[in-house]
């Protein structure tokens, strides 16, 4: 995803510049040109060698380093990066940044740099929330670079409260985002159904399935990555919140008819991947229904179809992709749904494939259109997602 990316990471002098070892780590995996540039203080905390092995590449403390194969290295790493990351991002360095200081490798890096920026705080609590360290945030975005809100939880000081500098992993998440997807979907509006719903029988038991969501939280995180405005409504599920989306949370199929009907006409590209309830109890009671003797037979009726609701109030120029679980017959009956509930397209997957249905990271999907079949072959359920974004961008490209 980063491949023939440059992206230098700014180092401070804080407690959490260990992590910033796990932060590189991942950018190299996805085969970054990672540079660091460390702080003095920040040395004290881990080693310049730990990222001179990771990264392959000289780590700059010093401005006036002569064993440097640049002339100007400060200039010649500004112009090739593509992306500048700081984490962390000491009170003393956001105070420097966003006054255009340049008096260390770093600060003078950061500020010859014409490229997406990130910072990301790590301080005390007090040191963060103070006026002075806030209004040195709001110059940084004012300017527009981006700065990522701190964690809360205990500090190295043993203070309780915001501060923390945000796990590697979401780091990375946010770098992600802004440089590695073309930004493709800009200004499109997408609208993403994911997981499953529950129908309460009483106040102990529902009715639901085993849907996971991550087929749906796929689609929602793959269309933000493309510049996308994601409206993500969610059955619950376990999964980590994607922090671009719009995420609303639901229970029942009524409230996922409810809240699709309401964004639906306002969306260019609508994916329905939830597993949504077919049928619902006709009586749920108020209290925990006793076991006794014999059996019991609950009473069903049909919920509303949410596909063949949206086909009654569909602009011409709307994308909508349906989704087809089946254990026989599966392009036959995805076509017949296709073309019964007026679909551009349609993803149908067999639950007896081997890396197919809930659960897992894989999906084997045939997208049904129109007019052909295409078979995507065994994919992790991220690569999938862009699969069938890419084939609902060229449908509706065709359309407008």
């Amino acid at each position: 995803m980063l491949k023939d990316k440059c992206v230098v990471v700014g180092v401070t002098g804080g407690i959490a510049a260990y992590k910033t070892a796990s932060l590189v780590s991942a950018l190299k995996k996805e085969r970054a040109d990672v540079h660091v540039i460390m702080t003095k203080n920040a040395t004290e905390f881990i080693s310049p060698l730990v990222f001179e092995t990771l990264t392959g590449n000289k780590c700059m403390t010093d401005t006036f380093d002569r064993d440097f194969k640049f002339d100007v290295a400060h200039i010649s790493i500004a112009k090739a990066a593509d992306y500048f990351v700081v984490a962390p991002a000491t009170a003393n360095f956001i105070a420097k940044a966003s006054y255009g200081m340049a008096d260390d490798m770093l600060t003078t890096t950061f500020l010859a740099a014409n490229c997406p920026k990130l910072v990301v705080p790590a301080m005390n609590t007090q040191m963060f929330l103070n006026p002075i360290t806030q209004g040195n945030i709001m110059r940084l975005l004012k300017v527009g670079i981006r700065v990522m809100q701190p964690s809360s939880g205990v500090l190295a000081c043993g203070d309780v409260g915001v501060g923390k500098m945000p796990e590697p992993e979401a780091i990375f998440e946010e770098v992600l985002f802004d440089i590695a997807y073309a930004k493709d979907l800009a200004g499109k509006k997408v609208l993403v159904t994911a997981g499953a719903t529950q129908e309460a029988i009483d106040p102990v038991r529902y009715i639901t399935n085993h849907s996971t969501g991550r087929m749906g939280y796929a689609l929602a995180k793959a269309a933000a990555y493309r510049g996308a405005q994601v409206t993500l409504i969610t059955g619950k599920t376990s999964l980590e919140p994607i922090p671009y989306a719009n995420t609303i949370e639901i229970t029942t199929s009524a409230e996922m008819c409810e809240e699709v009907l309401k964004h639906a006409p306002k969306t260019d590209y609508i994916f329905k991947a939830a597993a949504v309830a077919d049928y619902t109890p006709v009586y749920t009671s108020d209290e925990k229904i006793k076991k006794h003797d014999g059996d019991m037979v609950i009473e069903l009726t049909r919920t509303a179809d949410i596909l063949t609701e949206l086909k009654k109030i569909r602009k011409p120029e709307q994308i909508i992709c349906g989704f087809s679980m089946e254990t026989q017959n599966l392009l036959e009956n995805s076509r017949s749904k296709l073309e019964h509930k007026g679909l551009d397209m349609i993803c149908a997957n067999s639950l007896k494939d081997a890396g197919a249905g809930f659960g897992g990271d894989t999906n084997i999907v045939t997208i049904i259109t129109k007019d052909d079949e295409t078979e995507l072959g065994k994919l992790s359920k991220f690569d999938t997602a862009m699969a069938i974004i890419d084939k609902a961008k060229t449908l509706g490209e065709k359309t407008n």
